[in-house]
């Protein structure tokens, strides 16, 4: 059983048509491509961990950052956060995500990086 379709124009060689949790996890995955007040009409859309990326990694930067995951996480309905975790890395922070998939308590973790240098994400 089909719950949600979609599709993703990123990495058309892989699957171009989208299910269920398949199509949550790029879902959220976009989310995290997007910077806070970049999307026009919605300046409260995305996340400020572009913001903060060069910042020292301290306990309020920590905290920040987990919070604006579940936040974004909390904004797609079909899933829950199971766990977060966040390393420092010597070119910026790499996140796991454990996220359920509420329609049939599927787990699965969304693993990102974002770079200081090339401030970019990677998935």
């Amino acid at each position: 059983m089909t719950f949600y379709r979609g599709f993703s124009t990123i990495n058309r060689a892989r699957k171009f048509k989208l299910t269920d949790f398949d199509l949550v996890k790029q879902d959220i995955y976009n989310h995290f491509h997007i910077r806070r007040g970049e999307k026009l009409g919605r300046p409260d859309f995305g996340t400020i961990i572009w913001d903060l990326i060069h910042d020292p990694y301290t306990a309020t930067v920590r905290d920040a950052v987990t919070d604006d995951i579940k936040k974004i996480v909390a904004y797609d309905p079909r899933v829950n956060v199971e766990s977060i975790r966040i390393t420092e890395m010597h070119y910026g922070l790499y996140i796991e995500i454990s996220l359920v998939y509420k329609p049939t308590n599927q787990a699965d973790v969304l693993m990102l990086q974002f770079e200081r240098q090339a401030a970019t994400i990677n998935g």
